[in-house]
């Protein structure tokens, strides 16, 4: 006890002494602890950076414990609320698939629609086309049969090329040259590696309407000049025959009496406006055809073009005479060899040197027709032979009762001489229309 209470005693007095140390030396002297248990007595020193260590780590451990048991305490809220926003992100996802889908079909949808529609433009571009192509070949060989007998004005004016060849027109490519056939060569083709892989809708439509605006200028332009080509024909033929009619030369065919309309077969249940007319325009050329051949066969060519007149058909002085006397015809002053011409398609009847004709030519042209050439120096025809209009039948010369080199022509109707300027008149009149 007695060691004890000496102990303390020393301690106190040591804790005196450090105290009254700092008090009066001013120096800051380390924490002790001291640690009694029976007569064992610890004492520890305290440095700064034990303190600071130690409270440091009594921070940490306190941070740690609080987060944990903020952590268990909000952990099902975390857990929820973690869970809540997954849930609305993948709503947002499965919305907007959705959403995409239904785009998708919508416009798939009108993709189909749309293709349907070209389809259907297509098929109906494809079948104007095929019409256009048959009504062409319908259209040929009305053309073909007409040949080189088609009237002037038609050739000039309405470009008979331009009706067989249906496909001639700026800016038309043509549907599917497979189907459809080749398109005219003078046309560009694009090349296929420029084409895009898929038009464009608008694309599409404009090349469509571009198609159908074409095909229905071609529709329109081959009905226009079919018709203007008909009326032409008929108006022609009617003219020839008018003119013809008035001289007295009629054609022998059967009268007919004043039917018509256009041409729709029995077995025929429609027919194109088209179709029509180039059946209006088949007949027409038959018409044409048969004024021509009736025009032929009429002395109405000049038979010593660019030759003139010596002296006219009717009374006239004698020129060997001086005496009043009838001319049966008409003197072309031509040099002594100038080619003479058949004045109209005939036969030639009768070669022979015939008096105060010399050597002369006659030729039958039918209706009671026929034409003779006198005074010529030589003659380059037969009896019996065919002959055309414009033909050299022989030479002029001054054969026979003449007073020098000329052409002495006679038209006979009935065996009748009557004046030949009628006739080269009406020549002259119809020279346009054949």
């Amino acid at each position: 006890m007695g060691r004890k209470l000496e102990a303390a005693n020393n301690g106190i007095a040591a804790v005196t002494k450090i105290q009254d140390q700092r008090i009066f030396n001013g120096k800051k002297e380390p924490h002790t602890i001291i640690i009694a248990r029976g007569d064992t007595i610890r004492h520890f020193t305290l440095k700064p950076w034990m303190v600071i260590l130690t409270g440091t780590i009594a921070i940490g451990l306190t941070t740690c414990y609080l987060l944990a048991t903020s952590y268990l305490i909000f952990r099902d809220d975390l857990i929820h609320g973690s869970g809540a926003r997954q849930a609305r992100v993948q709503q947002a996802y499965e919305d907007r698939i959705a959403s995409l889908r239904t785009q998708l079909d919508r416009v798939t949808s009108r993709q189909m629609l749309d293709q349907k529609l070209m389809e259907a433009k297509i098929d109906d571009l494809i079948y104007r086309q095929k019409t256009l192509s048959a009504q062409t070949s319908r259209l040929a060989p009305v053309l073909q049969r007409a040949g080189e007998g088609l009237p002037n004005k038609l050739r000039s004016e309405n470009g008979v090329p331009n009706l067989v060849d249906s496909e001639a027109s700026d800016g038309f490519y043509g549907i599917d040259p497979i189907i459809t056939g080749p398109t005219s060569s003078s046309q560009k083709s694009v090349p296929a590696h420029s084409k895009p892989t898929k038009l464009g809708i608008d694309k599409a439509e404009l090349l469509f309407e571009r198609i159908d605006r074409s095909l229905g200028m071609l529709e329109t332009n081959q009905a226009k000049q079919v018709q203007e080509m008909s009326n032409l024909a008929y108006k022609s033929a009617d003219r020839i025959k008018d003119v013809l009619a008035s001289a007295g030369v009629v054609s022998k065919s059967p009268e007919q009496t004043g039917t018509g309309g256009p041409l729709i077969l029995a077995n025929a249940t429609s027919i194109s406006d088209l179709d029509s007319k180039i059946a209006d325009l088949d007949a027409a050329l038959v018409q044409f055809q048969e004024a021509k051949a009736l025009a032929n066969s009429v002395p109405i060519a000049n038979p010593a073009p660019g030759m003139p007149v010596s002296s006219s058909f009717g009374p006239r002085r004698d020129p060997l005479l001086g005496l009043l006397a009838f001319h049966s015809g008409m003197d072309f002053r031509a040099a002594s060899g100038s080619a003479v011409f058949a004045a109209a398609k005939g036969v030639v009847i009768a070669v022979d040197y015939n008096g105060g004709y010399g050597n002369m030519v006659d030729i039958d042209h039918g209706n009671g027709l026929s034409t003779r050439y006198g005074h010529m120096s030589q003659v380059l025809v037969t009896a019996g032979q065919q002959v055309n209009t414009g033909e050299v039948i022989g030479e002029a010369g001054s054969t026979g009762r003449s007073t020098g080199p000329h052409l002495h022509y006679e038209v006979r109707k009935g065996g009748i001489a009557v004046d030949p300027a009628v006739y080269l008149k009406i020549g002259r009149q119809i020279a346009a229309e054949l």
